[in-house]
């Protein structure tokens, strides 16, 4: 009888072994279509203002409309008479249909063709209203050597009218007449 307690309380002294990692899906169950090298235009009123690519996405059709899960988006923004005016990237992103919205997650960088460059963690291009906005802290640098920071911003897709929300800050060189 000693035996059996003293095997019992053994067993409970040993260290359990760590539980084993699920695998991380391939393909997330629920996605309609999976397509890889996407392109799609998105327009407005029949006048494209937007070239959009991933590499991969993932299609779910919702009630009112589709939405594409992407990963690796590049966007490229159109001027009205079809002109390519700049780009927007990102790691991740969500294009509805439905809000004619598309976010980047994960490193966003838009860079305009006058030199412009702002980088944010997340920011949200709306076709709909031609703007783009941001809850997340951003960077903006100008090719005059500006540079504005903040948390939170809406502006234009050409970075001409940007509204800064909190922390707001601009560094500029500036030049001390002798």
């Amino acid at each position: 009888m000693v035996l059996g307690i003293l095997t019992v309380s053994s067993f409970a002294c040993k260290p359990k072994a760590a539980p084993i990692a699920a695998r991380k899906l391939v393909l997330p169950d629920s996605a309609e279509q999976v397509m890889f090298g996407v392109n799609v235009m998105l327009t407005d009123n029949g006048v494209n203002k937007g070239r959009l690519l991933g590499d991969t996405a993932y299609m779910y059709s919702e009630s009112t409309g589709k939405r594409l899960e992407l990963k690796r988006v590049n966007f490229t923004f159109f001027t009205p008479t079809g002109a390519d005016d700049g780009t927007m990237s990102s790691i991740a992103g969500t294009y509805s249909e439905r809000l004619n919205r598309l976010e980047g997650r994960g490193n966003v960088i838009v860079t305009r063709k006058d030199g412009s460059r702002l980088e944010s963690p997340q920011l949200v291009y709306d076709n709909a209203r031609n703007q783009i906005f941001s809850d997340s802290s951003f960077v903006l640098h100008q090719p005059n050597k500006q540079v504005y920071t903040g948390i939170g911003f809406e502006s234009d897709p050409k970075l001409n009218n940007l509204k800064c929300f909190r922390n707001c800050k601009l560094t500029a060189a500036v030049q001390v007449p002798r």
